[in-house]
């Protein structure tokens, strides 16, 4: 009887099930990597954020835009945790997820497909949400309540982000049709830029003329962003690998050759180029190359990187007179990203330089599923941001007294400035 006993444990281990259960265990390099990487995001999204929007405005009013960056990502992170992850991944519909991990409840050991702790990819996601909704304060800065801002991202958070969050990366319907996003130009940026546009439309423009106050400040940020975005991007290989670092190269080099391209279009435009272009220029080839950083070559990032930056500045020249965009916010990341999201079509083609589509996807379907995935998460953004906008402008004004903005919104909001001007 012992003899069978010890036979039927031997056997049990040798199993194809007791090998899988032996592997199914988190890497601690791989989990070590996504905790990286969503504290790279983190420090994008806060003081890379922060210091850029402080610079592209008014002196009295640098402040102001600093505290709504920041109050919007301490209500977004509690809100995430709450249950905006789990609108996102929970298993639900195709349109939004379920209940499931409400309070981060019932979170796997691991996440599937991956060796990293389902916590450490929470911790991702929500420096990615939290990223996203930082990034509407700088659209409308100088001209909005803190408190209007800050519940207008809270509920932009729920019934924009999270939904488009399912739709592409937690198995929702433009996942089933084919539209590919590798780390979200389409669900982070072009979301929150179109998001942007309507909050600008609905606000308007500024009562004096728009004047950064310093640009070393916005470039400061700007370098802080193109840091973190290594995180934003690399985070999505899952662990430390080729992937990982393919991503962050593409990254780099669509960052490099963006700023080369808006200073060319600055240069014929303008007929110099101004301090902050570079870090404009390599933002936008960093919205753009997310869509495919891990999928084109490196002649195809630069290319990318290039392209949408010469469209984002030719777009700033057309439409930076008629729409008040504080940060750019509708330039960069909104233009941005749709660029990204068709450039990753043609040049994740092998003949230049990708590792091409899966199975059964030929050009034109991706090309219409990239097309579809655009106008999707594009109206849905600027819908149901115009909603929220116009409830909320109800119950609460959105805009400031024209005294308080001619003053200044530090003093106005609270009762301290910035800067020191006597």
């Amino acid at each position: 009887m012992r003899a069978l006993l010890a036979l039927s444990f031997l056997s049990a281990l040798l199993s194809p099930q007791a090998a899988m259960a032996q592997v199914a265990v988190a890497d601690s390099g791989d989990t070590a990597w996504m905790i990286l990487c969503g504290v790279l995001v983190l420090l994008a999204a806060l003081p890379g954020l922060a210091l850029r929007h402080a610079g592209l405005v008014h002196a009295r009013s640098g402040l102001s835009v600093i505290v709504q960056g920041l109050v919007v990502a301490a209500g977004v992170s509690l809100l995430w945790g709450l249950i905006g992850y789990s609108l996102a991944y929970a298993p639900g519909s195709g349109w939004l997820g379920g209940g499931a991990n409400i309070l981060l409840a019932d979170l796997g050991a691991l996440r599937d497909g991956s060796t990293v702790p389902e916590s450490a990819f929470v911790l991702f996601q929500m420096a990615l949400a939290t990223f996203a909704a930082c990034l509407l304060p700088g659209a409308v800065a100088e001209r909005v309540r803190m408190g209007w801002m800050v519940a207008f991202a809270l509920l932009w958070l729920l019934l924009v982000y999270a939904p488009v969050v399912h739709w592409v990366w937690g198995g929702g319907w433009l996942a089933h049709l084919g539209v590919m996003d590798f780390a979200g130009a389409l669900v982070v940026h072009l979301c929150a830029g179109f998001s942007a546009l309507t909050l600008v439309l609905i606000v308007g423009k500024r009562q004096a003329v728009p004047t950064g106050h310093a640009p070393v400040l916005g470039l400061a940020g700007g370098v802080l962003l193109w840091i973190g975005w290594a995180g934003m991007v690399g985070g999505w290989a899952f662990g430390a690998s080729d992937e990982a670092a393919t991503a962050i190269l593409n990254g780099h080099f669509a960052a490099c050759a963006g700023a080369f391209g808006w200073m060319l279009v600055e240069r014929i435009d303008a007929g110099r180029v101004t301090a902050t272009s570079p870090v404009s220029g390599a933002l936008a080839g960093l919205v753009a190359i997310s869509a495919s950083a891990s999928v084109v070559g490196t002649g195809g990032a630069m290319a990318i990187g290039l392209i949408a930056a010469l469209l984002c500045r030719i777009g700033k020249g057309l439409l930076g007179a008629r729409i008040d965009d504080a940060a750019d916010i509708f330039l960069i990341h909104g233009i941005g990203g749709l660029t990204g999201m068709l450039l990753l079509v043609p040049f994740a083609l092998p003949a230049l330089g990708g590792v091409g589509f899966a199975a059964g996807i030929s050009l034109g379907g991706a090309l219409v599923a990239q097309i579809i995935g655009i106008a999707g998460v594009a109206i849905w953004a600027m819908i149901g941001s115009a909603i929220i906008a116009l409830i909320l402008s109800v119950v609460v004004p959105a805009r400031i007294g024209a005294r308080a903005e001619a003053e200044g919104l530090d003093l106005a909001q609270h009762g301290q400035q910035g800067w020191d001007f006597r």
